[in-house]
């Protein structure tokens, strides 16, 4: 029986993620989330430590020598790339145990992936006469990402009725669940919204009702808001980064 009950244990997992200015605070860092929110969705028992990349303790030098979090243990084996841990963890927390994480649809995987590019460019200039182009490379992203939620996935539409194709209702990307495709698009679109608001007065149009109906329905769920920094915080760390610009 002793063999059962070992394969019932959670693993030992210990995710370590950045600290926010006051040292221990969730920091901003949307990677640090995605990885969180997948361990959460899991349900698997896990730790999570903050780390101060100012004072990064000696213990944490020797485990990942050279490297910023996220990374985690794994039963006490380290795993630094973000793309590679989330692989991993979809293979080892797997079912019946732990639910399927995974996309059902490919487009999924791949909605958004262009806005935080536009998004950074669009923080970093300095110049005003490039402002109102990369404002509007942003926004074309935006859009295609709106286009993508709020048309129907192949199983929202019914083959059988003669009913022009509604609007999708859905609340994620992939459906009504949160997938890994959201843990990855999700962290990076709120810096976009918070950063954007505060450093060039940019709201998400209202027109964009797909990408507010998405945001709105992340906000409701703990496995986001829980696991995110702080508006403040991710403000403060885009403070260097987003250039005023030029008069």
């Amino acid at each position: 029986m002793a063999s059962t009950n070992e394969e019932d244990k959670d693993p030992d997992i210990e995710l370590f993620v950045k600290a926010g200015s006051d040292g221990e605070s969730i920091g901003n860092c949307p990677f640090s989330q995605r990885l969180f929110m997948i361990l959460w969705l899991k349900g698997v028992v896990f730790n999570v430590t903050t780390v101060d990349l100012k004072r990064k303790p000696a213990d944490l030098h020797n485990l990942a020598p050279g490297t910023h979090p996220p990374f985690l243990t794994f039963n006490g084996e380290v795993r630094t790339d973000v793309n590679k841990i989330e692989e991993f963890l979809e293979e080892k927390l797997a079912p019946p145990k732990y639910p399927k994480l995974a996309a059902k649809n490919r487009e999924s995987n791949t909605a958004g992936n262009d806005i935080f590019a536009k998004f950074s460019a669009y923080v970093k200039n300095t110049k005003p006469e490039a402002n109102a182009s990369l404002e509007k490379g942003l926004l074309k992203a935006l859009r295609k990402l709106d286009n993508f939620l709020n048309s129907p996935l192949p199983e929202e539409i019914d083959a059988d009725s003669m009913e022009e194709e509604k609007c999708s209702t859905r609340k994620y990307l992939d459906g009504n669940e949160l997938t890994l495709a959201d843990c990855n698009l999700l962290p990076k679109l709120h810096v976009v919204k918070v950063v954007s608001k505060k450093y060039r007065n940019f709201d998400i149009p209202t027109e964009f009702t797909g990408v507010w109906r998405y945001l709105q329905n992340a906000y409701a769920r703990d496995e986001f808001i829980n696991t995110c920094a702080a508006d403040k915080e991710i403000e403060l760390a885009y403070q260097d980064v987003a250039r005023r610009l030029a008069k």
